[in-house]
């Protein structure tokens, strides 16, 4: 058995700051007069004992972490993450059984948005906060882990995001840690700049705080049972999209930006194909509202931007029930679903580097049968796309659709229909959140699935948060082979 010890420091210190940030909704319940503040107490020094334990067993294990090592750090620590993370929801007003709590959990740090609560806007203050946090803390631990972690582990072609920071990353963040530091700064100014518009354009003081936490995460929580439906502010749906949309974008980009490469944000290829294909969704939902359904095109128009832009981006708020717009529009919603938005940013989903290099692959196989000996480079952001990276590119797509597949079948064994199976696995494996249909469509919640489906849509977010191959090369023989 490999020795795990630096790791353990590491998730101990994890634990810890985990457990700090439970007495912000303990505080927040002592100034609304809740009672749960107990037991956000409780829960915060149960965490931190064990944490403390951890970090301080193993604080002399400096070792530099392998590869295999970091593939171990990296589950464990969400898994855990979210384990302590569910004490809340126990024990606090919410009163959720175990499998429902995990389920809440993780849908929270991995910035799902899927939800098993069904009194909302009667829960305390404090539980809401909590959900609210672990969306926000979980979009930049997400950052930080596409930027900082997978690119070394080289997990679906994640080192592409190293070509893109070649010289001008290196200049600018010589050290992984400011790097870090200028992410968090950046992520913390946008949540403030998207809270102030909501309070500004009329949400309370509360509702734009929380809000603006699971807005900039792409996570998608709201604190009342209809979504923004409960708002109906256009002015707000307006506010919503704009950072629902930079919450997809590469975060890289924008420090790039800052740094004086204006040049960056719009050279991107990530980011014009995002558009694109966010414009063309949109425009082909309003001409089915439209033209087929037979809307009014002002409604038509603001139903299609928020709530496309709202699934694209997998943040999962929801205006409407869509789920009734007909075949059509339930195709766009699982197609753009399955897409995301940017590597580098808070989404899921299969990214959109990955469409472009697979099909950029496509184009230079039909070429090489054209031209047999001829010698074509496969380009992404001016780089060169090497045949590694292409192969681990399709590794990943194809067992992105393989799990995909499967947690849809398992599903199904819980006497699901087929919409219900499809759509809740595709949000899940995209941490989307909503689904399609009269069970976990975008107007209903998860809360009366099985509790066993529950489990399989819970490792599922995780699965699909951690980019597939980093929790499958554990069940390998090799990895635990010395």
């Amino acid at each position: 058995m490999r020795d795990f010890r630096s790791i353990l420091n590491i998730i101990g210190l994890l634990l810890c700051i985990e457990s700090l940030a439970m007495i912000i909704p303990l505080i927040v319940d002592l100034l609304y007069s809740n009672n749960d503040w107990k037991q956000f107490f409780y829960s915060s020094i149960l965490t931190f004992i064990i944490g403390l334990v951890f970090f301080l067993s193993f604080r002399k294990e400096k070792n530099k972490i392998n590869i295999r090592q970091a593939f171990v750090l990296t589950i464990l620590s969400w898994l855990l993450l979210a384990f302590f993370g569910s004490i809340p929801f126990i024990y606090t007003s919410s009163l959720l059984s175990y499998s429902d709590a995990f389920f809440e959990s993780v849908s929270g740090i991995t910035t799902t948005g899927a939800t098993v609560i069904n009194n909302l806007d009667e829960l305390p203050e404090g539980i809401l906060v909590w959900r609210s946090l672990l969306q926000w803390f979980g979009g930049i631990g997400i950052i930080v882990l596409a930027m900082a972690i997978l690119p070394t582990l080289q997990i679906g072609g994640m080192q592409l995001l190293h070509m893109e920071q070649d010289d001008p990353y290196e200049k600018s963040f010589p050290k992984i840690n400011q790097f870090i530091i200028e992410i968090v700064l950046l992520y913390f100014g946008l949540t403030l700049a998207c809270c102030l518009l909501y309070y500004i354009y009329g949400m309370s003081g509360f509702d734009s705080i929380l809000h603006s936490m699971t807005t900039i995460s792409t996570g998608g929580f709201s604190n009342h049972n209809s979504s923004f439906n409960h708002f109906n502010s256009q002015s707000l749906e307006l506010v919503s999209i704009v950072f629902m949309i930079i919450g997809s974008l590469p975060f890289v980009v924008y420090l790039h930006f800052i740094h004086g490469e204006k040049k960056s944000l719009f050279n991107d290829d990530q980011i014009k194909l995002f558009f694109i294909l966010l414009l063309v969704s949109i425009f082909l939902m309003i001409i089915w509202l439209y033209f087929i359904l037979e809307n009014d095109l002002v409604l038509s128009a603001r139903f299609a931007f928020f709530n496309i832009t709202s699934i694209l981006t997998g943040t999962g708020y929801t205006s409407v029930d869509y789920s009734v717009w007909g075949g059509f529009a339930s195709i766009i919603m699982i197609f753009i679903m399955f897409i995301g938005g940017c590597a580098g940013s808070t989404t899921g989903g299969i990214k959109i580097f990955r469409l472009q290099v697979l099909f950029r692959g496509a184009k230079t196989q039909i070429k090489k049968l054209i031209q047999p000996h001829a010698v074509i480079l496969m380009k992404f952001n001016g780089k060169t796309v090497t045949e590694n990276t292409y192969n681990s590119i399709m590794g990943f797509f194809f067992m992105y659709i393989f799990l995909f597949l499967l947690s849809s079948v398992s599903l199904s064994f819980f006497d699901l229909d087929f919409i219900t199976s499809l759509s809740a696995a595709a949000s899940a494996i995209s941490n989307v959140g909503p689904g399609l249909g009269s069970i976990v469509g975008p107007t209903e919640n998860y809360s009366s699935l099985h509790y066993g489906a529950k489990w399989i849509l819970s490792f599922t977010m995780l699965i699909g948060r951690l980019e597939i191959f980093t929790v499958l090369v554990l069940i390998s023989s090799s990895f635990w082979k010395k």
